[in-house]
């Protein structure tokens, strides 16, 4: 499998002296860096991104050591049809071989190591759950292909309860969904439509997830690092801890242009004038601020309560029906928070015990949920090394807890007030490992907890109006980027998102020709809807 490297040349702008401005430093802003760069002719030294904490790459990140443990907060899985990252990845070298660009080396790491997972769910008595079948009712499919045909706006505000039963959220097909993407009963019809129409194609693997595709190492050294590498060589330059507080407007009923950024850098007010040829590209709201970190023998501390941020999005937000309602994603924590946890292994006796339960060697296993957890934890045993200098006979796992407020099966309280241990304990509760081996697993493991209050708020219920569009109407310099900004028909939670919208601000604001490409449809296929409904319909 292979993928052309587009043939571009860097168009001229019409004003040499213009400058990006960039709130944020995640893969929506590297993105639209590197747009900059490649479509619109910017020189690297014209463009800055201000990022408030000490580390880029937004919430792909991953850290440590194998003395006191790595972590990282999740991984983000890819398929074929991601269309603008592997556009934007084609022209940028990886690290371990220049000479291979990101996309290459995640399409051949597919073709080399692709999951084929045969032990997806795990039942109470820790045995394989048979997945042939999604369990689906005559009801459930009906309301399935109700929710897929359903036109968007008539989901406004209402929640996936509201289009299914209540043996639906029990079926293998809900268990299989919601640790796959993240989603809970209560989250956004909306979004569920989405994904159901975005990722259809993918219904027959689901299960065997042997379409899901992933990089060589975490995201951050696969993706974030090389990006920045690429960038940094042509003069971007990066303002760490560096907070973007407001942004002030030129007059004008009309039209929108920013003319003013106010920051904050070393406990000092800072302010930037900002000209009509000057572009500002805000990545408004994040999933996973005010992340807490535990470790194996402390639980996470409780996050703080007001969320710095979220407020840039409100202030721009406080007076204008154009630029979105952060209200709808940052003030219902417990509708979108879930923990997860990094386990750094110095014998592989938990990773050897996992291969032979499941069937595959490690890595190509997929994922694993156990379907009678109160926490409705799910496992992943990636390809080793997962992190760029993790050294030979070290390991690292991960996993989350949909539910982190219930208390455990083995452990007589919520998983938030876990520590590391305690939580690896109550994995081990779950798989049928023999007492030797758990007991090395827990002598032998490092386990980083990790709280994130908003990290799933992008699927809260909403309505179709509350995230801004990518370029509101009438602006003239500025754009929204990120998980909040609205791209129609594309789905949240994905790097894929994040670059589409850096892809579409670069092109709408510069007015270049060439846009992003158009979503991938398969429910437009009838072989894809065919193929779908067959799924649907396995007993």
């Amino acid at each position: 499998m292979g993928y052309a490297v587009p043939d571009r040349r860097a168009r001229t702008r019409s004003c040499v002296m213009a400058k990006a401005y960039l709130v944020g430093s995640g893969i929506a802003a590297l993105a639209a860096a590197t747009f900059l760069i490649r479509d619109g002719g910017f020189d690297g030294a014209d463009i800055h991104l201000f990022e408030e904490q000490r580390r880029i790459g937004g919430s792909l990140d991953a850290r440590g050591t194998a003395d006191a443990g790595y972590t990282m907060r999740g991984g983000r899985m890819f398929e074929a049809e991601y269309r603008c990252t592997y556009d934007l990845l084609s022209g940028i070298p990886s690290l371990d071989d220049p000479s291979v660009s990101v996309t290459q080396e995640i399409l051949a790491g597919h073709e080399d190591f692709a999951w084929d997972d045969i032990a997806r769910l795990v039942d109470g008595d820790g045995k394989i759950v048979n997945i042939s079948s999604m369990g689906f009712s005559e009801r459930d499919r009906m309301d399935l292909v109700r929710c897929l045909v359903t036109p968007e706006g008539h989901l406004d505000g209402k929640r996936i309860t509201d289009c299914f039963t209540e043996d639906f959220f029990t079926t293998t097909f809900w268990f299989l969904w919601c640790t796959t993407f993240a989603f809970q009963p209560w989250h956004s019809a909306i979004e569920f439509r989405r994904y159901l129409r975005r990722f259809i194609h993918l219904a027959p693997e689901f299960a065997s997830m042997t379409s899901t595709y992933g990089t060589r190492y975490n995201q951050y050294d696969s993706i974030v690092r090389p990006l920045t590498t690429w960038l940094s060589e042509r003069g971007v330059t990066v303002h760490t801890r560096c907070h973007i507080t407001d942004l002030a407007f030129a007059p004008g009923h009309r039209s929108t242009t920013v003319k003013r950024i106010y920051l904050t850098r070393d406990g000092h007010d800072e302010q930037i004038d900002v000209t009509p040829d000057d572009l500002v590209l805000v990545t408004n709201g994040s999933m996973t601020d005010s992340t807490s970190l535990g470790s194996h023998f402390a639980a996470p501390p409780p996050p703080p309560r007001n969320s710095d941020a979220w407020l840039l999005w409100h202030r721009l937000a406080r007076g204008r029906d154009d630029f979105g309602n952060p209200d709808t994603f940052d003030k219902h924590v417990k509708e979108s928070r879930w923990e997860s946890f990094t386990v750094t292994a110095k014998d592989p006796a938990f990773l050897d015990a996992l291969a032979k339960f499941s069937g595959r060697e490690t890595g190509r296993g997929g994922l694993m949920t156990f379907t009678d957890s109160n926490w409705l934890l799910t496992v992943v045993a990636p390809r080793q090394p997962v992190y760029r200098d993790q050294p030979d006979g070290v390991s690292v796992w991960w996993g989350y807890g949909l539910h982190p407020g219930r208390a455990g099966n083995h452990t007589p309280k919520p998983m938030t007030m876990c520590s590391g241990r305690e939580i690896l304990e109550e994995i081990l509760h779950h798989l049928p490992f023999d007492e030797p081996t758990a007991v090395r697993v827990l002598q032998t493991s490092i386990v980083v907890p990790c709280l994130m209050p908003y990290i799933t708020s992008q699927f809260l219920a909403r309505r179709r109006d509350d995230r801004p569009k990518v370029v509101p109407e009438g602006s003239v310099n500025l754009a929204f980027i990120g998980q909040f900004a609205d791209v129609p028909d594309d789905v949240v939670f994905t790097v894929e998102y994040s670059v589409r919208t850096a892809w579409t601000a670069v092109a709408q604001l510069l007015k270049l020709d060439e846009w992003p490409p158009a979503v991938y449809k398969g429910h437009h296929d009838p072989h894809v809807l065919a193929a779908a409904l067959e799924t649907m319909h396995r007993r």
